[in-house]
């Protein structure tokens, strides 16, 4: 049987402005429903994630692994600068993630099977091919299932509604379930009055009546238990229904996703904008319990912001600053914290961008690109400070230590403590978590 719920737990609903015992969560949940789906708890490795989806294919040749010496259809505009790491030299345009460059390690050789949009995008958060019949979970979506949580928040979210309209959404939980999909918040958290408005209690209905309700659920409980022998799943929704009559006037959860608690300084060094505000409110939720958040890396004309098939660099002169600022931001915000061990931090596209520079008629750009392109991961334990793999002199096709997007996906379950081989059954088959991948040992 096929959950219906997706898998929030009580911090995230405590007092998100309150809760009716009726009121409709997405999917259709109801509260009760939502705690019914925290039970069943375990230990788990205490190691989160912050993904931040460069959605599109960023381009790693005018980022992270730029040709100067190649032609100027290949070089484009921008130039390589030192970091903070000896011998390892990053676009110009990345001044900030270039001084905290020891803080992560580079993928410079990572490829994918596909060049599509949409099957990428799945394939980068699940590392499995695309099957539109049992299509594999992403890794939030295992991590839910093999180390269920009791902290009172949801086991991963997601900032921005990532689904291409003709595949199914990337990171959800596929053979796995609806239950194992993520919590969607696809408000923009920049916006002066962000709030999660799914958990917002009905203006009409106040503390007394929500009291009024409880002593009238427990009337009618006692009237059908004299009646009448419940089924254990009766005496378990019982539960879940009283629970959530008593977390729905807190206000704990409703804070976690209150940006005006931090200090102005700080959401400036993120970026006043729907990116870096989203990344630290990704660390706001991290520090609440949450363990996977991904992050929509940049919206404008739509989800595939990093598509750059003409206008190249108009788009990343624009887009480039708010990738920096935000994602050198997170990673000193998580230090300073003492989170940056416990916390992986990724920023990865589904693939990168054609070497040589096209001559569309809207402006020079770069097309798609499954064979070669750059990601990074930092903190969560890896090494940091490194790069792996190489690209040929144009960053067309890995030439050193090749890996594929199985293989980034094998490291970040390594990472988080996951079981690749793992199995469960749906539709009467055995279906193994990630067939193929071998996580990069190099990091660990």
């Amino acid at each position: 049987m096929q959950p219906t719920s997706t898998p929030i737990s009580r911090r995230t609903l405590f007092g998100l402005g309150g809760l009716s015992v009726g009121s409709i969560l997405p999917l259709g949940i109801t509260l009760p429903e939502v705690l019914a789906s925290e039970a069943g708890g375990g230990s788990h490795q205490q190691v989160n994630v912050i993904f931040m989806f460069l959605q599109g294919g960023a381009s790693h040749v005018d980022m992270y692994d730029m040709k100067p010496a190649a032609p100027a259809e290949v070089r484009g505009k921008y130039n390589p600068v030192s970091t903070r790491v000896a011998g390892l030299q990053l676009s110009d345009q990345l001044p900030r993630i270039s001084a905290v460059a020891d803080k992560f390690s580079l993928i410079r050789s990572a490829h994918s099977y596909t060049s599509k949009h949409g099957e990428g995008d799945v394939h980068i958060m699940c590392g499995s091919p695309v099957d539109k019949n049992l299509q594999a979970p992403g890794v939030g979506a295992v991590l839910s299932n093999q180390q269920p949580q009791r902290a009172a928040v949801p086991p991963f979210v997601h900032l921005g509604d990532m689904k291409h309209p003709a595949y199914s959404a990337p990171g959800y939980g596929g053979f796995l379930g609806p239950a194992h999909n993520p919590f969607l918040i696809d408000q923009n958290p920049n916006a002066p009055q962000f709030a999660v408005k799914e958990f917002d209690t009905a203006a009409e209905i106040g503390v007394r009546r929500l009291g009024d309700r409880k002593r009238l659920l427990k009337s009618l409980d006692a009237f059908q238990a004299a009646g009448e022998k419940q089924l254990e799943f009766g005496f378990v929704q019982d539960r879940f229904t009283e629970r959530a009559l008593s977390l729905s006037t807190s206000r704990q959860a409703k804070d976690a996703f209150d940006l005006s608690r931090e200090a102005p300084s700080l959401r400036d060094s993120y970026g006043r904008n729907r990116v870096g505000q989203g990344m630290l409110l990704a660390r706001r939720l991290i520090e609440s319990g949450v363990r996977f958040v991904t992050i929509q890396g940049y919206v404008d004309t739509g989800i595939y912001a990093w598509d750059h098939h003409w206008g190249i660099f108009p788009h990343l002169d624009r887009q480039l600053p708010i990738y920096d600022s935000s994602y050198a931001a997170l990673l000193n915000d998580l230090e300073d914290r003492g989170l940056l061990d416990s916390t992986l931090v990724i920023t990865a596209g589904e693939f990168g961008r054609t070497p040589k520079i096209n001559a569309h008629a809207r402006g020079p750009g770069r097309d798609h690109w499954g064979g070669c392109f750059s990601l990074t991961l930092g903190g969560g334990g890896v090494k940091t400070g490194r790069v792996v793999g190489t690209s040929d002199k144009y960053g067309a096709a890995p030439v050193d230590r090749p890996v594929s997007v199985a293989d980034f996906v094998a490291t970040v379950y390594r990472v988080l403590g996951l079981d690749p081989h793992a199995e469960v059954t749906a539709q009467g088959r055995r279906m193994q978590m990630l067939p193929a991948g071998h996580a990069i040992d190099e990091l660990f």
